[in-house]
């Protein structure tokens, strides 16, 4: 739990917990079998807003720490900062595979990938 920023929750019960700490309980739970990868599959979504920012906080600690992750996410910016690969999944296949800045820029040849960022970058910048 002091890994997730939760050790004063210890003798919390769950109803007790907002969800973001219910999703970093979650978390810890996983990294304390010492996975050799954890999957986090859209960890965000039923979040409100405000409590996105601390899940994905201990997420990128972990990152920093050496976790390897496999993560599934609409959260572009996030992805973009804290990932070392982006595999971007379209129309059930995979349509790019790369580094951030790659499969993210402006400039890529893949026409669904580009429709996708165009919205995404409309829509949050």
């Amino acid at each position: 739990l002091g890994r997730v920023g939760l050790a004063h929750k210890a003798d919390s019960l769950p109803a007790e917990l907002s969800g973001g700490q219910q999703q970093r309980v979650g978390i810890a739970r996983a990294v304390a079998m010492e996975p050799k990868i954890l999957l986090l599959d859209e960890i965000t979504s039923a979040l409100d807003p405000e409590l996105v920012g601390e899940v994905l906080a201990v997420v990128k600690s972990l990152a920093e720490d050496g976790m390897t992750m496999v993560m599934v996410t609409h959260e572009m910016a996030f992805a973009r900062d804290a990932s070392s690969r982006i595999v971007f999944m379209a129309d059930g296949g995979v349509s790019a595979v790369g580094p951030p800045k790659e499969v993210l820029a402006a400039e890529t040849t893949n026409e669904r990938l580009r429709t996708f960022l165009a919205r995404f970058r409309a829509s949050h910048f």
